[in-house]
């Protein structure tokens, strides 16, 4: 038996083909009675079968397995460190077709994974609800199975649960028999599918419906009393699904959809096929009380789990390796069907906020590559982060916007057709692009996908020619010898005069000329036009003075005036310029409107107001006036009451700015607001506000005294998350060092405050 212990994967010598899955949750007592037949084709000579089980305890009589004749095992050992049972049988077992039946039970957990229990009140009383969270290996919590992402299966589930309840599962139900206080239901075979997908919820809801054009039957179901706030998401659901079929040319594949908001729910939502899971703020929306924010996270994220149906569900990675592509795939097309319904949002110009996130987290040297190898399920949840959805999300978009949007799609339609109901790899895709638009799409992304971190490209300009250079880079200053194939796109002077090729050495030279540029004597030159490339851009002191003109002028797209902030910003974070180089580009921006662009420049500040408070607390109230100089005409363009008709993303601003205002010490705004927010304890008030701006944290001797704190508490789970952790202390620490030394900045910061851009 000791030979399967300790293995990344199952062995292969039994194959799953269907599940019969019978389960009684007792709600009462949390606890459940489980009984399950797999349908196993055994292809391989074996004495044993292996399969993945924990949390459970199996009823050793009841294990068998049937083909030729009844086999029952002479040992049934549960392997809690790797979280198998395994099964040994006195003979070989027969090539061949059989079933194996186990009986089970468990305890309905409070750690919102496996089979769970959740509470909700009704009518004043506290209630107990049961709930599955599978992904990504916590199937085994519930029922034996092969629980990977490959070994995909039909699954009969039936339900033994309290008659006035209401019992979900992926398919529609056939049967309902009441018997006094317990009813039975059980529900349509589903198609093929991975363990991780399979789903139940059981409790008291109310629900609100549509269907789809073609009939597909869409609910939305929540907490009794709550049904109106459904709403709005099951309008999203129905566009969206009526969208997708359109764009990945594949029917919707299930009879129904179902989508249920959770009180109790570790991630913001669950893609199960068929009946999608969500924490309540991103599936109900309430006209009169929810923030505009609330409306647009629930467009995106509902987008998100319904792309997954398809892209995830219906073609699912064989391998929680291209974990990365799953959700960076339906992170990005998300925003296909949020732009394609709302296009008033300008929801594009948001998806920067994705790229940035993942920009700032892959600019460590504690970072790792989108596509890590995972060799044990314990590895998985550490990845499950901003490099997997939001890296992978952009270099989808780098690679889409490179490709055009129709030959993407096209080609991205024939994949789906291809691996429809089973598995497929990172490279399947790239193979899929690569045939549909003849471009090294393979070699082009495993430079983006197999290394961590993401190039700085410099930019300068020459006797009429640009010369381009990548370098990696890190937040740190810190030199890699990372080197990519960089989709360059550049603009001459206006958006007619464009530029595109691949840099695929370190560096490389435009003839102004050659390149039809003629305007690159005095014209501002843009590269990584509208932000769709993962890199960052560094300019020389010529270009650079002539794209803050162009900021100043409005000659910029809300998209460009937002990366070269956010450049300039982790370029000087890395030393790579001044602080006062950013403060006057920032001065740029003081007539600032567009939503992105400000939220940004927002958070910017804040980062930079804290950074001041630790290296030069003696310029901290110039610049916090600099500060309230850069927001004051948006703000009172604004006003503090929303007005009649204004658009979603004024809604959205108003509340950052004003709290970027107060902040910054603005009185105006502060003895507006402070009736908003009150702590009895004052003391508590001081104590935060002090902290917020001491320089508490920004020091080597604090990074030491963190990693000293966790040496003894380390769990692998957060292990990569402690060490970025630390990381950006240090880069802090270095920063503050930096501008210690910086000579012009009192000068200039004195001269911001009063205006003087």
């Amino acid at each position: 038996m000791d030979q399967f212990k300790g293995q990344p994967r199952l062995p292969k010598f039994a194959v799953p083909k269907r599940y019969d899955i019978r389960l009684k949750p007792d709600l009462s007592a949390c606890t459940f009675a489980g009984s399950v037949s797999i349908d196993l084709d055994i292809v391989a000579d074996t004495k044993f079968i292996v399969l993945n089980a924990a949390d459970l305890s199996v009823n050793s009589g009841s294990v068998c397995f049937t083909s030729s004749k009844v086999f029952e095992p002479v040992n049934v050992e549960l392997v809690e460190a790797d979280e198998i049972l395994v099964l040994e049988f006195a003979e070989t077992l027969p090539i061949g077709e059989g079933v194996l039946s186990i009986d089970f039970d468990g305890v309905l957990n409070e750690k919102m994974k496996g089979f769970y229990k959740s509470t909700y009140e009704h009518q004043g009383e506290k209630k107990n609800m049961a709930v599955t969270q599978f992904e990504p290996v916590d199937a085994r919590k519930c029922f034996p199975c092969w629980d990977e992402p490959a070994c995909k299966a039909k699954f009969k589930i039936t339900l033994d649960v309290p008659s006035e309840l209401v019992a979900l599962s992926n398919m529609p139900v056939i049967e309902e028999t009441v018997d006094g206080p317990l009813k039975t239901v059980s529900y349509q075979e589903t198609p093929i599918i991975s363990t991780y997908l399979v789903a139940v919820v059981v409790g008291l809801f109310n629900y609100v419906e549509d269907h789809t054009s073609d009939g597909i039957k869409v609910r939305v179901y929540c907490q009794v009393g709550k049904a109106n706030q459904g709403k709005f998401a099951l309008h999203v659901a129905v566009k969206t699904l009526e969208l997708y079929k359109v764009y990945f040319a594949v029917q919707y594949p299930l009879p129904k959809l179902d989508m249920i908001a959770v009180p109790d729910f570790a991630a913001g939502a669950m893609e199960n096929y068929g009946l999608v899971t969500y924490r309540e703020t991103a599936l109900l929306f309430d006209d009169k009380h929810s923030a505009a924010a609330n409306k647009q996270r629930v467009v995106t994220v509902v987008a998100h789990e319904l792309a997954h149906q398809w892209f995830g569900n219906l073609v699912t990675m064989e391998w929680w390796t291209h974990l990365w592509l799953n959700e960076g795939f339906a992170t990005w097309v998300s925003y296909v069907a949020a732009d394609s319904l709302f296009p008033e949002w300008k929801v594009w110009t948001q998806f920067l906020e994705e790229t940035t996130e993942g920009l700032r987290l892959d600019g460590l040297e504690g970072s790792h590559p989108i596509e890590v190898e995972i060799n044990h399920a314990s590895e998985i949840d550490e990845i499950f982060d901003a490099i997997s959805y939001r890296k992978g999300a952009s270099v989808i978009r780098m690679l889409q916007s490179y490709l055009g949007a129709e030959c993407f799609q096209r080609s991205l339609a024939s994949y789906i057709k291809k691996y429809a109901y089973s598995n497929a790899k990172t490279e399947d895709l790239w193979t899929a692009l690569e045939e549909g638009s003849g471009e090294p799409v393979n070699n082009l992304m495993n430079s983006w996908t197999k290394q961590k971190g993401y190039p700085v490209v410099s930019v300068k300009l020459k006797d009429q020619k640009l010369e381009f250079e990548q370098s990696q880079f890190f937040s740190s200053g810190s030199h890699g010898d990372g080197q990519w194939i960089v989709p360059i796109t550049l603009c001459c002077g206006s958006y007619d005069v464009k530029k595109n090729f691949l840099l695929q050495t370190k560096s490389e030279t435009l003839d102004a000329k050659e390149s039809s540029l003629d305007e690159i004597r005095s014209a501002w030159v843009k590269v990584n036009v509208h932000q769709t490339g993962f890199y960052r851009v560094k300019y020389d002191d010529d270009l650079a003075a002539r794209l803050r003109y162009a900021i100043e002028k409005k000659y910029l797209t809300e998209t460009d005036r937002f990366g070269i902030l956010e450049d300039s910003f982790a370029l000087c974070m890395a030393r790579y310029q001044s602080l006062t180089s950013l403060l006057t580009l920032m001065g740029a921006y003081r007539e600032e409107l567009e939503y992105t662009v400000l939220s940004n420049l927002i958070s910017i500040s804040n980062k930079l107001m804290r950074i001041a408070a630790d290296a030069t607390p003696e310029l901290l109230d110039y610049i916090n006036q600099f500060f309230i100089n850069l927001f004051q005409i948006s703000a009172e363009k604004l006003g503090w009451d929303p007005k009649q008709g204004e658009s979603h993303l004024d809604s959205m601003l108003r509340g950052e700015i004003l709290t970027a205002l107060a902040v910054f010490g603005h009185d105006p705004t502060i003895n507006e607001a402070s009736s908003l927010a009150s702590c009895p304890d004052h003391n508590m008030v001081l104590e935060v506000l002090n902290f917020a701006l001491s320089s508490e944290f920004a020091s080597f001797e604090k990074a030491k005294e963190v990693e000293e704190f966790f040496a003894s508490r380390i769990k692998p789970s957060i292990a990569r998350t402690l060490k970025q952790s630390i990381e950006r202390v240090n880069i802090n620490a270095k920063w503050v060092q930096s501008i210690q030394k910086e000579k012009q900045l009192a000068e200039a910061v004195k001269e911001l405050a009063q205006g003087k851009y």
